[in-house]
This record gives C-alpha cells, structure tokens and sequence, in this order.
C-alpha cells in the first residue's frame, strides 16, 4: 500500500518526534509531507505510533492511499528524488 502522509503539527518537539517515526517508515519529499510504501501491518504500527503522540485537538495526520496505476500518475519536478527500494546491497 502507497501513502502520501501530510502533517501539521502544532509543536515543535511534537513534530520532530513525528517526523523521526516517518523516516523509519518513508521518505521525506517536502516539509511535511512523506511517502510510504507499507503493508497492512506497518500501516497499523505507523497509526498508532502517530495517534499515540499528536494533540488531536491541535495537530493533524493526513494519509492519501494511492493505487498502483495512480502511483504510476505522480509527476515530480525538483525536490527529493525518488530512493530506490529494490536495490539491496549486502
């Protein structure tokens, strides 16, 4: 499963601790915004680490699933390029 993950979080500490979880999921893009390839049960672990940290009341996680054949649809220019996954080096 593909996703686009956004955030806006109120606080800074709150927001790094955000961000350094995503890393270990993702890849940063833009502030803000990551994109994770996971399956269902990283997907689960990642919401439930987030949910556990941010203020409802004041911060906000957003998460885009993106099919494969929209996937295929995203267009960049600048920024971060894509990593490569499927490289593995031992």
């Amino acid at each position: 499963m593909f996703f686009v993950v956004t955030y806006d979080i109120s606080e800074d500490k709150r927001r790094t601790k955000i961000y350094n979880i995503l890393q270990s999921y993702g890849q940063w893009m833009q502030y803000s915004v990551f994109e994770c390839d996971l399956t269902e049960t990283e997907y689960a672990k990642l919401r439930s680490r987030l949910s556990k940290l941010i203020k409802p009341e004041e911060d906000s996680i957003r998460f885009y699933s993106l099919c494969a054949c929209c996937q295929k649809k995203i267009e960049r220019i600048g920024g971060e390029l894509v990593r490569d996954d499927s490289i593995f080096f031992a």
